[in-house]
């Protein structure tokens, strides 16, 4: 009677609906988020523009210089060398001084970019930590994976590179623009020919590259939960021979991700050649009038060089400014699936206080399913009274997780109600619920870090001796202070490395020092070997003692120690009892401890 819950442990031969992922932010409520969030930083941002536009000033000050050296130059006089001289230096200063305040005035930009960024990432966890896990779960584990991996990545990426860049590259075309205004409004009306093409050439991107990149990205999340699903289950996947159709479902995904990736890349492909176009009308424009105006007498040699190094020079910035439309339009994709996160409403204050003492659970009438026309539950009703140990077995579907779950409140029920100490577990709130019932599965996870401090995760306050008291409750203790440093041993990624037994046992002794009056066990002892599968249930049997249990078994060793044991078949209650009284009836549950036990061999799990 050996089983792995999953997901779909409930449902592993069904198709799953389609996932109804979390919401994102549209164009209008993504520019107002970004504006509250750089709000309490006016005064470095306009710190940050003022020093860019008088760096990029003092940069614009190259090309008269250089002019001025062409028309000294013609002169071929003793004092136009001199000139030339004072020039150069004069050259010399701007680049220095160009360069000292555009690497200040980058750095207050990176910092501005930094911290608002800093701000979403915390808004964003805050927010996704208390969405409920079934609303989590109904988009999907790639959804909300995918939007705190990649798309924090991409905007990352897009703050640290593409931000300073762009505000720069902008700068720098509106104040040369000016500059060639300056030197004659003739010039500046030239250097224009070229603005309707680039204005076109970036309308046209733009239509396009928003919901491309926007697509691509809920295509990558699609690919990524599909992976987790086929990986993650692969057990699941391998028991019912469905490796074909998961693979077919890969490939359908990656092929449509790959799909979307190259129109992508066709896309910027003609972004480039119309931008060649713009750079070469324009230049021909420049250099078409300044010749005109010299032969007429209107501008010098000098003048006319200085109005194509202008416009040369505006190669770059405007080819990045458009170039970064790539990286912006793909960053705001993915800023709009953060603040479309960010602006979900907070979990509600809960309705009623949360239990202190002990607790009963009231299940009645309960009925649920994952899509229409399946039902997982039918009519259940059950009720555990306060302190009871109540296990909860059946073969793989029977309902059991489903279950708890409800129990735990992690989903609602279809129909009827579960009460938790006379409330629903929904309308405990968060906070609540989290002090009056505890879930435990088989899929703990170490925090990186100090092991007391991974312990402290479910009582900051403890004490070291506290620590050590829970540990010891759940004999961990003696393993624990045999690490390298005790308790302040750094477990976790990039740590020591704790086995299956030990990361349960290190649950369990979290589950001591949150003290909560109801515990739910989902296969907490699953990952053990036998050994340590009988070390933990002893562990188990003390953390729970004096508390509501309710657990769903993995070995029928661990149901039979429980007060009383609740057999489920095909998502109904068929048999409640004793160990003792359930195998004298002769019924489901003796059949079940009859076929385990006969499977038993040393060494066996």
């Amino acid at each position: 009677m050996s089983e792995r819950p999953t997901d779909n442990d409930e449902r592993p031969t069904e198709k799953r609906e389609t996932p109804t992922l979390l919401p994102v932010a549209t164009p209008a409520r993504t520019r107002a988020a970004v504006a509250e969030l750089v709000r309490p930083q006016r005064r470095l941002a306009l710190g940050a523009l003022t020093v860019m536009v008088a760096s990029t000033a003092v940069g614009l000050l190259v090309q008269p210089l250089l002019g001025r050296i062409v028309d000294l130059a013609a002169d071929r006089g003793s004092a136009a060398a001199d000139a030339i001289t004072t020039t150069a230096l004069l050259l010399v200063a701007v680049a220095v001084a160009q360069g000292v305040s555009t690497g200040f005035g980058l750095s207050l930009i990176s910092r501005l970019g930094e911290t608002t960024l800093a701000r979403l990432r915390e808004r964003f966890v805050e927010r996704a930590l208390g969405l409920p896990l079934e609303r989590v779960e109904k988009a999907g584990a790639g959804d909300l994976t995918a939007r705190v991996t990649a798309d924090v990545s991409l905007i990352a990426d897009a703050v640290r590179s593409a931000l300073p860049e762009f505000a720069r590259s902008l700068l720098t075309i509106v104040l040369t623009f000016g500059a060639l205004a300056v030197l004659d409004w003739r010039f500046l009306l030239a250097a224009l020919v070229a603005v309707p093409i680039q204005v076109v050439t970036a309308r046209w991107y733009v239509a396009r590259a928003v919901p491309l990149y926007a697509r691509q990205r809920v295509a990558g999340s699609a690919q990524q939960q599909q992976l987790l699903d086929t990986v993650g289950g692969g057990s699941t996947v391998r028991s019912f021979r469905l490796e074909r159709e998961h693979t077919e479902r890969v490939t359908e995904r990656s092929g449509s991700l790959v799909a979307l990736m190259m129109q992508g890349v066709r896309l910027v492909l003609g972004f480039y050649s119309r931008l060649h176009v713009a750079e070469y009308l324009g230049l021909a424009a420049i250099l078409a009038t300044g010749c005109w105006m010299v032969d007429a007498g209107l501008a010098s040699i000098g003048t006319a060089t200085a109005a194509a190094l202008y416009f040369h020079s505006l190669f770059a910035p405007v080819n990045a400014a458009l170039v970064l439309l790539d990286d912006a339009q793909s960053a705001t994709a993915g800023l709009a699936r953060l603040v479309g996160v960010t602006d979900l409403p907070p979990a509600q204050a809960p309705a009623r206080p949360a239990a202190t003492g002990e607790v009963d659970v009231i299940v009645r009438g309960v009925g649920h399913s994952y899509r229409p026309g399946h039902p997982v539950l039918s009519g259940v009703d059950l009720t555990v009274r306060a302190g009871e140990r109540v296990a909860l077995v059946g073969a793989s579907g029977a309902g059991k997780t489903t279950l708890a779950r409800l129990v735990a409140g992690i989903q609602q029920p279809a129909e009827g109600t579960v009460l938790v100490g006379g409330v629903p577990p929904a309308e405990l709130g968060a906070a609540g619920a989290g002090r009056t019932i505890a879930l435990l599965t088989q899929e703990t996870h170490v925090f990186a870090g100090p092991l007391a401090d991974d312990l402290r995760l479910a009582r900051a306050d403890a004490t070291d001796d506290e620590l050590r008291s829970a540990l010891q409750q759940v004999d961990a203790l003696d393993w624990a202070e045999a690490l390298p440093e005790g308790l302040r041993t750094v477990v976790g990624d990039g740590g020591h490395r704790l086995d299956g037994a030990q990361t349960q046992a290190l649950a369990l002794a979290r589950l001591v020092l949150a003290d909560p009056p109801l515990v739910i066990l989902d296969e907490a002892t699953a990952e053990a070997g036998s050994a340590g599968a009988r070390a933990l249930e002893k562990a188990v049997a003390r953390a729970v003692d004096g508390r509501t249990a309710l657990i769903v078994a993995h070995r029928l060793s661990q149901a039979a120690t429980a007060d009383r044991i609740v057999v489920m078949d095909t998502g109904r209650i068929v048999e409640t009892g004793t160990h003792d009284e359930l195998k004298a009836a002769r019924g489901p549950y003796a059949a079940l401890w009859d076929a385990w036990s006969d499977t038993r061999s040393p060494g066996a799990s």
